[in-house]
């Protein structure tokens, strides 16, 4: 976490007439604190722009913990180079979940920087560019100015987003955002060789973003180019940690790298970020990717002279440690390699200490014991958490003749260094990882007795994101001196998802493997399991398939999709009802329907056999010439997102929360039922209400204006709330005439008993069997309205999942409610009107009028085609599900008329 001295203050920017009047919602801010602050309220700024896009729901004021750093970092070089921040005030708003703000908050981050630029005209070295630092939804926002007509790409040079969802929504609950995503990527993959002068860098949050996956935070495949970097925050030097949704923006770690990274940009001509596109890519990869443990020089000189009065050393031995500490005198150890390239491959060293300055040279066609001019390998070095590393191929160095390790002066410093030579292949190991539906009963294992400094252990088969794994290491010393601690690195080769974990010696580690993205068919590379080990230590590496890890696999990659299993289980059981309707005349408890109607196996193969067959290329040109949409398990499949039982597994996940559901819904019915019993105590049931009446017609007319002219998701609620009115006093009405009943046959137990007893007149037994006639009609008229009772249940649990799916939309509306009444995109408004003219109807029907109808076996039969059809199409389009429960409720109204 991020620290700040002075007390921060945002300055608002005065934007233009125009703009302030065509977006009263957003606003544009400078940040400053203290003195700093004080001098840019009269805004003549001479830094370099830096502009801030917050994400879904974010504050304009996440802004500070990169403007307080990047101030303390310009306090150091005496303000010699400083950055200006902005930040984009959004509103909050909820652009993840509502997608009909996006291509508003593009144009107006457009005019931001227009603005931005004027307030910088007048100055000497006037900045032509904007660098964008961008969270969530922002990244996507700042690459769609790269889409809008009149936007001029060299507005921005520089684009680093922050566990930005790149690839797809998160949950596409609305066409505005699905479009939306389509017209970017499209347009940054057909204008890739047009971005080239773009820089871009996306940081993924890691395992512990729970709101977005890294896998979608890595830029689009076919859009990476020269200028696209996507890594994930456990790989990034110095940080080596996951961080979740928030926290990435204000990560000391990260806020440091990316500050570094800015400094390091500058052009010192300009006082501007440089626009050269290969620098710009080289400094981040020094600060995001391999850190040499260096400061960053663009050209770094080919030789550097080996100075100081410090005592030559030849080591001859393959392997070699020396540790310093208060050593006043410096050193050269020299290592010749001629004796050593036909017996080994790679030398490998390490050295303790962390400074940034260099430590190990080559020398070329050296014949002597002394090397006065070298080649500086420190370049070459990558920085770990306690240590710095090279290792050389000796085969591409063929020019050296020596190493040369230089030991500085060590005053009050203590440190080691180590330095091998080894095969490759006598330091790399095969662990084949177990099988899936191993369940974790069986193991891989592994023994290495360490005698060097790093060993690769190469985990074959691991290359699908459904696999997860849980890795043991155990190491065992024989002396009990002190040691370096180990290092584990599991490494990634197709994308950079590194993670790194550090353990004392001796000890016992838990390390989680498993993936961000799958292995690219194009690459054959093994992901790898790096040990940097203490010598003279044994290390027992186990490996076991962690069920529970793969079960978090799927909920990662497809909890967007359980709603749509969830409504697919009710929409089956929905179905189940209406066939108990047509054979019993019943209609059957949600919860006993749904576990005789919700298999999973009336859906699956289908959907399956129609992947299968997207394989072939006849049968998508056969399906493209019908004009169908793609198959959403075909899309994931060929994005290597789907596997095998995702789907079974998520269905079964959809009829645990659909039962659930409906026991939370039946048993809340009949607390509230409960309560108005106790208050009004209403005695009659309804009788004969008509489908349609003067006053459902006012209502249904009221609420199509409401939904036309401020938002339908408001309409929505409001039938929602009726329709659950409705079904509340129904349940109270069914609980009355049911006292009723039952106090009227014990009444008539009585009666019967005294006759026994006393001799009655003829008229007393005519009343007595008036009275069970009265009984026996009554008690057909509760059955009849128990049995609409189910069904209303039913439907309205099936309704409740519509609303919620529909609420962004409605929050969205009620926040900008000052600013418009009408929301405008409004994902919807025409499913609205269409949904209110339905439900204003069937919450006065009954199953009396269903039954009778000549429609209602096809109308039982249609549920299940459609279920097939919402898993189908409705996984990565939440939106259309509506659609599909819509149509069978249609059918339902058609079935009480007809």
């Amino acid at each position: 976490m991020t620290y700040m001295y002075e007390y921060p203050e945002y300055l608002k920017i005065k934007l233009p007439k125009k703009t302030a009047r065509r977006y009263p919602a957003y606003e544009l801010y400078l940040y400053g604190e203290g003195n700093y602050a004080e001098e840019n309220k009269n805004l003549l700024l001479t830094g370099i722009p830096i502009l801030f896009l917050p994400g879904n729901a974010g504050s304009y004021k996440q802004v500070r913990s990169l403007g307080s750093i990047a101030l303390r970092k310009a306090e150091d070089v005496d303000f010699k180079y400083h950055f200006n921040f902005f930040s984009v005030n959004f509103n909050e708003e909820l652009v993840a979940l509502y997608g009909g703000s996006l291509q508003r908050q593009t144009k107006f981050v457009h005019e931001c920087i227009k603005v931005i630029l004027k307030l910088y005209r007048d100055g000497e070295f006037a900045p032509t560019s904007v660098a964008i630092v961008a969270h969530s939804m922002g990244g996507l926002v700042a690459r769609a100015l790269l889409t809008l007509k009149n936007f001029k790409p060299e507005l921005i040079n520089l684009l680093i987003t922050q566990a930005t969802p790149h690839n797809a929504p998160v949950m596409p609950l609305d066409k505005y955002l699905t479009d939306f995503y389509t017209a970017v990527n499209n347009h940054w993959i057909l204008k890739a060789q047009d971005l080239r002068n773009l820089t871009t860098l996306s940081v993924a949050g890691g395992f512990r973003d729970y709101q977005v996956r890294s896998g979608l935070a890595f830029l689009p495949r076919l859009s990476q180019h020269d200028s696209a970097l996507s890594v994930v925050s456990s790989a990034v030097p110095r940080a080596w940690a996951s961080t979740d949704h928030l926290s990435i923006v204000w990560c000391k770690e990260l806020i440091l790298a990316t500050i570094r990274a800015f400094f390091d940009l500058i052009d010192e001509n300009t006082r501007q970020i440089t626009e050269d596109p290969k620098k710009r890519m080289s400094v981040l990869h020094h600060h995001f990717v391999r850190h040499p443990a260096k400061i960053f020089e663009e050209n770094p000189e080919a030789f550097t002279e080996l100075k100081g009065a410090f005592m030559w050393i030849t080591v001859k031995a393959s392997k070699w440690t020396h540790s310093v500490y208060n050593d006043s005198d410096g050193r050269y150890f020299t290592f010749p390699l001629a004796s050593h390239r036909k017996s080994y491959s790679h030398v490998y060293c390490a050295n303790s200490m962390l400074d940034t300055s260099s430590w190990i040279y080559g020398c070329m066609n050296s014949n002597s014991s002394m090397c006065l001019e070298a080649t500086d390998l420190s370049w070459r070095a990558e920085l770990l958490p306690t240590t710095k590393v090279v290792m050389l191929k000796l085969q591409d160095y063929p020019s050296l003749s020596h190493i040369v390790i230089q030991v500085p002066p060590a005053v009050g410093n203590k440190y080691t260094l180590d330095c091998e030579f080894f095969r490759e292949d006598s330091r790399t190991l095969q662990l084949p990882v177990t099988h899936l539906f191993s369940f974790g009963f069986s193991s891989s294992k592994i023994l290495l007795n360490s005698t060097g400094l790093l060993y690769n252990v190469q985990l074959q088969h691991f290359n699908q994101i459904y696999q997860a794994f849980k890795i043991y290491v155990e190491s065992h010393c024989q002396s009990l001196k002190e040691r370096k601690p180990s290092v584990y690195r599991l490494h990634i080769p197709w994308s950079h998802e590194d993670s790194i974990i550090v353990a004392k010696v001796p000890s016992f580690t838990e390390i989680s493997a498993k993936l961000h993205l799958a292995q690219p068919q194009s690459d054959s590379r093994v992901p790898e399991l790096n040990i940097y080990s203490s010598p003279d230590c044994q290390y027992e590496v186990i490996l076991k398939t962690s069920l529970l890890q793969v079960l978090g696999q799927v909920i990662r990659f497809h909890a967007g999709a359980l709603p749509v299993y969830v409504i697919s289980n009710i929409l089956l059981t929905y179905g189940g009802q209406l066939s108990t309707l047509v054979s019993t005349g019943q209609c059957s408890d949600f919860s006993h329907e749904l576990v005789r109607t919700a298999k999973p196996y009336k859906v699956e193969p289908l959907i399956s056999v129609v992947v299968l067959l997207h394989g072939f290329n006849w049968f998508r040109e056969m399906w493209e010439s019908l004009s169908l949409p793609e198959v959403d398990a075909a899309v994931l499949s060929s994005q290597d997102a789907w596997f095998p039982l995702v789907s079974l597994t998520l269905f079964l996940f959809g009829t645990g929360i659909a039962y659930w559901s409906g026991v939370f819904f039946s048993t809340s019915l009949r607390l509230f039922s409960s309560l108005w019993f106790a208050v009004f105590r209403p005695t009659v049931l309804p009788k004969d209400n008509k489908l349609i009446t003067r006053r459902s017609l006012c209502g249904v007319l009221s609420l199509a204006l409401v939904s036309w002219t401020t938002c339908g998701a408001f309409a929505v609620l409001i039938i929602y709330l009726q329709y659950l009115f409705k079904v509340i006093k129904l349940h109270v009405n069914v609980r009355a005439e049911q006292s009723v009943l039952n106090g009227d046959s014990n009444c008539s137990k009585e009666t019967s008993w005294n006759s026994r007893i006393h001799t009655v007149k003829k008229q007393s037994s005519v009343d007595s069997t008036s009275k069970a006639t009265q009984s026996l009609s009554s008690s057909t008229t509760i059955a009849e309205a128990i049995s609409s009772l189910k069904m209303h249940v039913t439907i309205l649990n099936l309704f409740t999942w519509i609303v919620l799916l529909n609420l962004p939309s409605l929050v969205y509306w009620l926040k900008n409610l000052r600013y418009n009444v009408r929301l405008d995109p409004d994902p919807c408004r025409s499913t609205a009107i269409i949904l209110v003219c339905i439900l204003e109807i069937l919450m006065n029907s009954s199953t009396s009028e269903v039954k009778s109808s000549k429609l209602l076996k096809i109308t039982a039969k249609v549920p299940l085609p459609l279920s097939v059809a919402m898993l189908a199409f409705g996984r990565m389009h939440l939106y259309r599900v509506s659609h599909f429960v819509i149509f069978s409720l249609l059918l339902h109204v058609l079935c009480c008329a007809v």
